[in-house]
């Protein structure tokens, strides 16, 4: 595809303007007796004769003669139109514009229109459908008066009312039409800037690097292909520009600039224009047929000058052109007048009817068949309309309307007189009764635009984006059924497909492609055809890409624009190659023929109207679009100017929409005249390919000619113009007219750099198909193998051997480490065994087909080897070496008797390839440009081909043919093996050509030794030569033992080392270093230190990216982690194997480490003083430890191998001391320095120091060995060896090994020492660690060693215990070292609150991020799940101890909820007035529960441990109330603000408050222990400290922690006392709360299957179901859960007349009357005396039952259904019994009576303007687990402040404040009086009573709010001192949900909403 060149735009713009311009600057004028007729539009002068003028004929041409004129009169039959035309009468008032100026159809009876159309200003009529469709229906638009479209809320408004996405705003392109979306942009917009990996195009886009100087214009505008020095050879037939881009060979000198840099225009010459070619005089050459077409061509109009003789000038359709070449009117012809003035006009020359001189039109109509009248005394015969006057000037003939282009949109049919258009199905023809219009939705025209595929309604200004974010998209599709949109990227070389909204993209077609520029879509057989003028094809597929196949591809050149008829079965395509065509074929691609070949230059656009039966196509070179028919006839300009660079086209209905390259626009026209032209969108990116989204566009209508199932095929069925073919994809034979065979038998097998291909020999095509692989970056080697349908190929980018299915499927790499160029390879197909040669390590290597078994067979002499082929049957190998000294060579496939066959007149020794047959050798020379052949020996040597061989590479032979592939010829070809003649090119212009080979299922099987047993092989088995037949070898590194056959366990002397991602291993036992990885199974990302254990054989690592420890046997096998907690970045590493402990340093935790060789008994030696610490080396014997720290002070320190003795041996003249290692035979210390770049020595003191090597660029780890030293060398990414003593003799042991790290050198036949804790461990407990006078015990961190210095005890006595998201960890406060150890709890993902059951030693956690509780032991087993449902954020957990309790809040459901330990019975305490509850604790003790609410009052409450008689302590000056703890022993509790940012603390009533610390970050959770208050803190990322009682002597306890949550203290001073509950659950069933005088029991809200009791010690027994009678005598009670557990009545069971209510397990009252829980409300202190009346005479009047006998029940003393009911004696109730009952009831409703009256008067005092915070506390996300600081509005600090509204005179509004004294909310402006307000608690009932309000009107009593406490509220309520105060009154709410236990009361008439009361 082509650019329009730069030279033509400029003169075309100016031709036009020139043109049209001659009219208003030319002015004619005529001689007297002359009519001047209008100019024409090429600047023509007409006079004709004066008395031509108002005569009814054309003259002029143009009808200017006429116009204006009046007419003669109409016959009584016609019309008189205002213009004086005649029409038909009946053709006036139709609703058509017959007339052309509209007059037929003035001053009509309006027609009605039906309900369902739509009525016109003009009076048409139309669909309803068709209003505010975007299109102008009526013909006056005025069914196009319609509202803007809302734009959404991604949507920008362009000033014009148009949407556009909103991203689109100021991104640097217009996208509004009117410009508005570019205005006022920031102009500090950031420029684009490219990653390392991309390239910046010329307007700033990114493509990838790879992209540059890759031959395709990419950026879209040649950016990226100009400077391109290194570019490939361009094809044949093209030429290269300077800047390396590559165009036709024709547009050389051709006058138009091509190239970007105008080179194809430089050094010209005058004599370059072929025999059809026009020389312009500029020297251009032009077409010859371009000559005189009245286009300027040249450029210089040269090609138009002298054109006058040329051709003549075309007459209009009415003139007659006279013999001179005059036009005059039709009407003068034999009118008896030389109006020619040749007398070309008249007899003799026509044949004209002689006149009598009396002729009349009242005689015989003057001869005339329809109209007559009389001009200047002669007859003139006129026709009526529809007709036209025959030549002989009489007759009339009836004009064939249909005949004339455009008359009708569709179809048309011609009558006598007139004609009727009509319209296809799918279409309606409109009231024009001419044109058609589609049924269905609005059209949307889908355009690429490179960078993205948009949306644009043609209609209106509606534009929007379908996919953006492409690389380069240039063809696409639809498919309007399945709403797909397909794409093709001629960048990334992919097909795409997406849903038309957007979603699901996905890749169709990614192999193969090169450049893809044509794409069409058969949406009635669901097929995919595309064109690809890279490959030269046009292929087919399924709609998802299977079964892809080459539908044609000889005699295609750049084959372009595709489209496709279905429903006829035919394809149609653009070729713009050296002979540009348009073709088409069947979809079959059958019946192949051109329909155009003549004037095309770039046919880039191609559409077909279905409708119209035509098609259409544009021209960018030409600048026209053409129309033909589908057969090709009938070709016709459309549109010939204006046109820059057209590149796509469509057409919908009568318009036709293109896309312009140079004005970057979209343009559309009329079909038929290519007129009214108008710019649908301009100011786009790069508008490509084009398409008319409707359903129209692709109608259903077609024949599925396949079926419903598939036509019988087994894969492609594709229709014809008949019937339709089976075919079969590419490659893969027929086995029968409608099935394909299932694999391929061969094939054709070469590698491409960038992807594998094959060509079937199956076929006759030979087309090439691509493998689908992924990430192949440069293969260049091949070979397969037919056993097991094997391909394998070497990659020199990624360095590795990969295989697949010849297929693609099952793609594995065999081989990928220590490869540096893997150029050869060959299959041992006998033995299944892979051989490479690898021309970077200069090796040849072998290993099983798998890539097991890995050895090097030849690593010596070799330079360069390139190709290797391995002769199974007589069990040699040969290979070629192409450096210095060229040469083949063969050796036994074991490496025996190696062998120099060939060593002269060598080059470039690239391919081989063995003859079995005849027993030769072939190669192919790059350098000597030759293909020779010897014998097996290399005796016999020939040239087979000697020429035309610029560079071949890759060699095979297959049958009697030779095949082979050349880089420059950039093809594959083949001759005749023996003699080389009957040569032939299969493939051509493939770039990167690699290896070849032929893939069948015909090689020789051989019979050998290996076959059976493997030989007797331990490993490896060899083919030789005869007569030795195999031979045994043994993995890299490892020695045959003496046997042969056999291979020892393992290296015995080695070097290991880490490189990143990976562990290896060089052999010291074998005479060459070659590195073998330690196949863990297992990803590392980032190994740094490394250790071994030579006792185990085991390899220990340190990963500072998963932050682990781990090891594994040294074949990889037994791998598993040691340590996975409590490291950050791990350098140093060693094993101790005589002690079996492992020792690390950490440099991010500043530590130094020891723990067993399984990461057990974890113990910090060193963790003061410690900057970083990185290199550590053991003398176990000597019992020292030594490290290198290269902090701010660099320095190697020693200590014992306890950490005691600790000193600093060398400090100065360091800077990275990496390296170190110990020499015990020569007693020194070496260490490696990469800042000094050293390697140094000393004594193992510190003394003598010396330098061994200098300098050494970036030494990393160091070892020894022996007599040598080995280190890592970043710099250099090597392995150097050295002599230990003199640093002399330094040689190469690894390179080319990037990332290197630590090194160990192992001998595992040295014997390890004396182990000085051998003996029963030394007799400690735990550890037993060695220093310099012998060894000492320790204990593991944070554990102190007990008195006999020996034993530990299991765990820290006291200890903080702390989460931080991920973990658990516990600092021990035991010790000094304050190191904190992972409590090694499974499962965690994000931890917020903790305790601890010091009583059974477990720890409760609260994990969101699955919302469950959980709890495990100490050592992190036995986890379990408490609570696993109905959670949401779950903030605070608190344990009661002695009650074995569990306490929570949840902030997501704002409840405070209870269970038993193990998660039963599980009951909401509290459920109202919670906002936010965060941090909650509990005083067994004392029986309180403490919690913190920072919501929108935050506060901190105090209740019982059952809920009851709840109280705010402290709602003024808080903040955030983060966390919160108790000091049990000075009775206060403390907390954190973290809005704040200070400690404060109180006593447990709320008073003394003081504030401890005023300075803290953002602390979280505190706790206690001791004289120290513990704190987290989420900004400093730390735990600290300070004096409980001053505030004073903060510390840092640790560090740089993430995520710190909750904290506390495990000690056995925190849970001490006792309560009630503490023996025997205090005898409840389910649960038992303690309170400050007393506890109560309690029952779970579900029922949990077992009796409950609130009775201690009552277990009544399992209630049964009651009957349908007894259940609608239960009421409702409302509770926690949706159920309530009935109550049978005991008078109603028995038939006691006399009880009035019944008796439960405790007893009842009736209407309501409240148990003993917290969820009690309006119970009141005199009915609770009453209630302890009843209470304590029923308790001891009655003894409990133990068990109820039938006698018992008979009696009516007990019941069995339905609990532990007690029974009563007697004939009735007591009459004090009934009279206390009633006071009860009455007392009840006088209450719900005044409760009804609050709460209609309460009012709410809310105020917006209280809000002045502006950070919320920082939530954390349980989905993403951040932490996130909102910010947003809070109320202020000082939340007691109520407000009044008080309505002044205008009424405004003013605000008062108000104080809050204890709870009672007054209105006062009197600021004096509220200091005596405090003194009123004792008088408050008072107060109340007699409605004294101090200056106020209202008093608030809002109980539900918690400002007043349970007892407070009694007392204002019932106006009288109780001494009983733990009854809860807050007022139920809606929202309320809390639960009543079941006391046996029967609930009647209790209302269970406040509507109901």
């Amino acid at each position: 595809m082509r650019r329009l060149r730069g030279s033509l735009l400029p003169l075309l713009l100016g031709a036009l303007l020139c043109a049209r311009g001659v009219p208003s600057s030319i002015d004619c004028s005529c001689g007297r007796n002359h009519f001047t007729c209008a100019v024409s539009a090429f600047g023509e002068c007409t006079c004709i004769p004066a008395q031509w003028q108002c005569d009814g004929d054309n003259d002029c041409g143009d009808h200017s003669d006429e116009d204006g004129c009046m007419l003669p009169t109409c016959s009584p039959l016609d019309f008189h139109c205002d213009n004086g035309k005649c029409i038909r009468r009946s053709w006036v008032c139709d609703g058509d514009n017959d007339c052309e100026d509209d007059s037929d159809e003035q001053d009509c009876p309006p027609r009605e229109c039906e309900e369902d159309e739509f009525s016109c200003q003009n009076g048409y009529c139309i669909r309803s459908l068709w209003h505010c469709d975007g299109d102008n229906d009526c013909g006056d638009n005025s069914d196009e008066q319609c509202d803007m479209r809302k734009c959404s809320e991604k949507e920008f408004r362009c000033s014009d009312g148009s949407c556009i996405a909103e991203h689109w705003f100021c991104d640097g392109d217009t996208d509004c039409k009117d410009g508005s979306d570019e205005e006022s942009c920031p102009s500090d917009v950031p420029a684009t800037t490219c990653s390392l990996e991309e390239f910046q195009c010329a307007y700033g886009r990114c493509i990838l690097d790879i992209y540059h100087c890759d031959g395709d214009d990419d950026c879209g505008d040649w950016s990226d292909e100009s400077d391109c020095s290194s570019h490939q050879p361009c094809r044949s037939g093209e030429f290269m520009c300077n800047s390396g881009l590559c165009i036709n060979a024709g547009w050389r000198c051709d006058g138009d600039f091509d190239c970007d840099d105008q080179s194809d225009e430089k050094n010209c010459t005058t004599s370059m224009c072929t025999a059809d070619q026009f020389r312009c005089k500029s020297g251009r050459c032009v077409r010859l047929s371009w000559r005189c077409d009245g286009e300027d061509d040249c450029s210089d109009n040269s090609d138009e000058e002298s054109c006058e003789n040329t051709g003549s000038p075309q007459c209009a359709s009415d003139q007659f052109l006279c013999g001179n070449g005059r036009c005059i009117g039709q009407r003068k012809l034999c009118n008896g007048a030389n109006d020619c003035g040749d007398g070309s006009d008249e007899s003799p020359h026509q044949n004209c009817r002689p006149r009598t001189g009396e002729e009349n039109c009242n005689l015989s109509n003057g001869g005339c068949s329809q109209k007559c009248q009389m001009a200047r005394g002669t007859v003139q015969c006129t026709c009526h309309t529809g007709y036209r006057l025959l030549e002989d000037g009489r007759s009339c003939q009836d004009v064939n309307e249909c005949a004339e282009e455009g008359y009708c949109s569709q179809g048309c049919t011609n009558s006598e007189g007139g004609f009727q258009c009509w319209c296809e199905q799918g279409y309606e023809l409109r009231p024009d009764k001419r044109s058609c219009k589609a049924l269905g939705p609005e059209p949307v025209l889908l355009f690429a635009n490179r960078i993205d595929i948009r949306q644009v309604l043609p209609h209106r200004s509606e534009y929007t984006l379908l996919l953006n974010n492409l690389e380069n998209a240039i063809a696409l599709d639809f498919h309007h059924n399945k709403e797909l949109v397909f794409w093709s990227d001629v960048t990334l070389d992919r097909i795409m497909r997406a849903n038309l909204n957007g979603s699901n993209v996905e890749e169709v077609v990614s192999t193969g492609l090169e450049s893809p520029g044509g794409l069409a879509i058969d949406w009635i057989h669901d097929k995919l055809y595309w064109t690809d003028s890279g490959t030269s094809r046009i292929e087919v597929a399924n709609l998802d890409g299977t079964h892809r196949k080459v539908l044609l591809w000889e005699n295609l050149e750049k084959p372009r624009a595709i489209a496709l008829h279905p429903m006829e079965g035919t394809i149609y395509w653009t070729d713009w190659g050296n002979t540009p065509r348009i073709e088409y074929s069947s979809m079959d691609g059958s019946n192949r023929r051109i329909i155009a070949d003549t004037h095309l230059f770039w046919p880039n656009g191609l559409t077909i109207d279905y409708a119209g039966h035509r098609m259409y196509w544009v021209d960018a070179k030409h600048h026209v679009i053409e129309r033909a028919d589908l057969d090709g006839r009938n070709r016709k300009a459309v549109i010939s100017q204006g046109l820059p660079h057209p590149f796509a086209i469509t057409v919908f209905e009568d318009s036709l929409y293109w896309t312009d390259w140079h004005t970057k626009s979209i343009n559309s026209a009329n079909k038929f005249t290519g007129k009214n032209q108008e710019i649908i969108r301009n100011k786009l990116h790069f508008p490509m390919d084009i398409h008319t989204l409707h359903p129209q566009r692709q109608p259903a209508a077609g024949k599925n000619r396949c079926g419903a199932n598939n036509g019988g095929c087994t894969h492609l069925c594709l229709p014809n113009s008949k019937d339709y073919t089976c075919a079969c994809p590419t490659g893969f034979r027929k086995t029968s007219s409608h099935t394909c065979a299932q694999s391929l038998d061969k094939f054709l097998l070469f590698a491409r750099r960038m992807d594998i291909r094959r060509i079937s020999f199956d076929t006759e095509d030979l087309s090439d198909d691509v493998i689908p692989l992924a990430d192949v970056r440069s293969a260049v080697a091949l070979d397969w193998d037919s056993k097991d349908d094997y391909v394998y190929w070497t990659d020199v980018s990624t360095d590795s051997i990969s295989r697949a299915k010849w297929d693609g499927s099952g793609q594995e790499v065999v081989v990928d480490t220590s490869l540096e160029s893997p150029a050869g390879l060959a299959i041992d197909w006998v033995t299944n065994k892979l051989y490479w040669t690898d021309a970077g390590t200069d090796r040849i290597e072998v290993s099983n087909t798998d890539g097991t078994m890995r050895t090097v067979l030849i690593w010596e002499n070799l330079d360069r080897p390139r190709d290797i082929v391995v002769d199974p049957v007589g069990g040699f190998m040969y290979w070629t070496d192409w450096g210095a000294n060229p040469k083949i060579e063969r050796a036994g496939m074991d490496a025996s008797s190696r062998l120099v066959i060939i060593s002269s007149n060598l080059t470039w020794p690239n391919g081989l390839a063995i003859d079995y047959a005849s027993q030769r050798l072939y190669w192919a020379d790059a350098g000597m440009k030759t293909i020779e052949y010897a014998n097996l020996d290399g005796n016999e040597r020939k040239v087979l081909i000697g020429s035309n061989l610029p560079h071949p590479f890759g060699l095979t032979l297959y049958g009697e043919r030779i095949y082979w592939t050349d880089w420059q010829a950039k093809s594959i070809q083949s001759a005749e093996k023996r003699t080389g003649q009957a040569r032939e090119t299969l493939q051509h212009n493939l770039e990167n050509l690699m290896d070849i080979h032929v893939f069948h299922r015909h090689r020789p099987t051989v019979h050998t030794a290996c076959g059976i047993n493997n030989g007797g092989c331990s490993h490896l088995c060899l083919l030789a030569p005869l007569p030795k037949g195999y031979s045994c070898t043994c993995p890299t590194g490892i020695n045959l033992q003496p046997d042969g056959k056999t291979c020892s366990p393992g290296m015995t002397s080695f070097l290991i080392f880490a490189r990143r991602t990976d562990i290896r291993m060089v052999s010291l036992d074998i005479p060459y270093f070659a590195d073998v990885v330690v196949s863990v199974n297992v990803t590392m990302k980032n190994t740094i230190a490394i250790g071994v254990d030579p006792q185990e054989g085991k390899v220990y690592w340190s990963d500072s990216t998963l932050r682990k420890i781990s090891r594994a046997a040294l074949d990889g096998s037994q791998y598993e982690d040691i340590i996975t907690t409590g490291l950050l970045t791990t350098d140093g590493l060693a094993v101790d194997a005589i002690g079996r402990k492992v020792y690390w340093t950490d440099t991010g935790t500043n530590r130094i480490e020891v723990g067993n060789l399984d990461g057990s008994m974890r113990k910090v030696l060193v963790w003061q003083n410690l900057d970083s610490p990185r290199a550590v080396a053991l003398y176990h014997e000597m019992g020292y430890m030594y490290w290198t720290d290269w902090g701010e002070n660099a320095k190697l320190e020693r200590s014992g191998m306890d950490g005691s003795g600790r000193r600093v041996l060398i400090s100065h003249n360091l800077g990275w001391p990496n390296g170190l290692a110990v020499d015990k035979a020569g007693s020194q210390l070496l260490w490696a320095d990469a800042h000094t770049e050293r390697i140094e020595a000393a004594d193992l003191n510190g003394a003598n120091r010396h330098t061994l090597l200098s300098p050494v660029q970036h030494p990393y780890g160091l070892t020894l060995l022996d007599s040598y030293i080995y280190w890592t060398d970043w710099q250099t990414r090597s392995i150097h060896r050295a002599d230990k003593d003199t640093g002399a003799n330094v040689i190469l042991v690894r390179a080319n090994l990037p990332g290197l790290m630590d090194i160990q050198a192992v001998d595992r036949t040295r014997p390890l020492g004396f182990n000085k804790c051998s003996v029963r461990n030394g007799g400690c407990s735990h550890l037993c660690l060695p220093h310099p006078g012998g060894f000492s015990c320790a204990c593991p961190t944070g554990i102190q060693l007990k008195n006999d210095e020996q034993s530990c005890d299991p765990s820290p006595e006291t200890y903080l215990l702390f989460s931080s998201r991920g973990s658990i960890r516990r600092i021990s406060l035991d010790t000094s070292d304050h190191t904190d150890v992972h409590v090694p709890v499974p499962e965690l993902n994000n931890v917020i609150s903790l305790d601890y059951d010091s009583v059974d030693g477990k720890i409760y956690y609260t994990d969101v991020f699955l919302d469950v509780i959980r709890r495990a032991d100490l050592n992190g087993s036995s986890m379990e799940t408490v609570i696993g449902h109905g959670l949401k954020t779950t903030d605070g957990l608190a344990v009661d101890w002695v009650a074995r309790n569990l306490y929570w809040t949840d902030t997501g459901r704002n409840t405070i909820e209870v269970a038993r330990l193990d998660g039963s019975c599980r009951k909401v305490l509290i459920n109202n007035s919670l906002d936010e509850p965060r941090a909650i604790a509990a005083f067994p003790k004392k029986g309180y529960l403490f919690w913190t609410d920072w919501g929108h009052i935050a506060k901190i409450e105090r209740a019982n441990l059952d809920g009851s008689e709840r109280k705010i302590l402290i709602n003024t000056d808080l903040g955030w109330p983060n966390g919160l703890t108790l000091d049990y022993d000075t009775r206060r509790i403390y907390w954190v603000d973290a809005h704040l940012d200070r400690i404060e603390s109180a006593d447990l009533n709320g008073k003394l408050r003081q504030v401890l610390v005023s300075q803290v970050s953002h602390p979280f959770a505190l706790t206690q222990q001791d004289r120290w208050i513990y704190w987290t803190d989420w900004q400093t990322k730390s735990i600290q400290r300070v004096d409980k009682y001053s505030g004073r002597n903060k510390e840092t306890v640790l560090a740089n922690v993430e995520g710190l949550m909750d904290i506390i203290v495990v000690s056995p001073q925190r849970q001490t006392g006792t309560n009630a509950c503490g023996v025997n659950n205090g005898g409840c069933t389910h649960l038992c709360f303690a309170r400050a005088s007393d506890f109560v029991c309690a029952c779970p809200d579900e029922s949990d299957g077992r009796p409950c009791s609130t009775v201690p010690g009552m277990v009544p027994p399992i209630p049964e179901t009651t009957s349908v009678s007894q259940k609608s005598q239960t009421s409702p009670v409302r509770s926690g859960s949706s159920t309530t557990k009935p109550h049978t009545s005991l008078g109603a069971k028995e038939g006691n007349p006399h009880l009035p209510f019944a008796l439960g397990p405790l007893f009842s009252l009736p209407i309501g009357v409240l148990t003993t829980s917290k969820d009690m409300p309006l119970s009141l202190a005199g009915i609770k005396n009453l209630r302890k009346f009843f209470f304590l005479c029923w308790l001891f009047s009655y003894p409990f039952p133990k068990s109820c006998s039938d006698n018992d029940a008979g009696l009516g003393l007990c019941t069995r259904k339905n609990g532990a009911v007690l029974a009563t004696t007697g004939e009735g109730l007591h009459v004090s019994y009934i009279t206390g009952g009633l006071l009860s009831v009455l007392v009840i409703l006088v209450l719900i009576a005044a409760l009804i009256i609050y709460r209609h008067k309460k009012s709410k005092f809310t105020d917006p303007g209280l809000g002045n915070l502006t950070y919320s506390n920082p939530s954390y996300r349980t989905s993403t687990q951040e932490v996130k600081i909102e910010t947003i509005p809070k109320p202020t600090l000082y939340n007691q402040l109520c407000y009044r509204k008080e309505a002044g005179h205008d009424h405004s509004y003013t605000k008062e404040k108000i104080k809050i004294v204890e709870g009672i909310c007054l209105l006062s402006g009197d600021e004096s009086e509220w200091d005596d307000l405090k003194q009123i608690r004792s008088s408050r009932g008072g107060i109340l009573r007699d409605h004294v309000c101090m200056k106020t009107d209202t008093v608030s009593i809002q109980a539900s709010s918690g400002s007043l406490d349970d007892t407070e509220t009694e007392q204002l309520l019932q106006e009288e001192q109780s001494e009983c105060s733990s009854v809860n009154t807050a007022a139920a709410t809606p929202e309320r949900r809390g639960s009543l236990p079941d006391t046996g009361w029967k609930q009647q008439c209790k209302p269970s909403t406040e509507s109901e009361v």
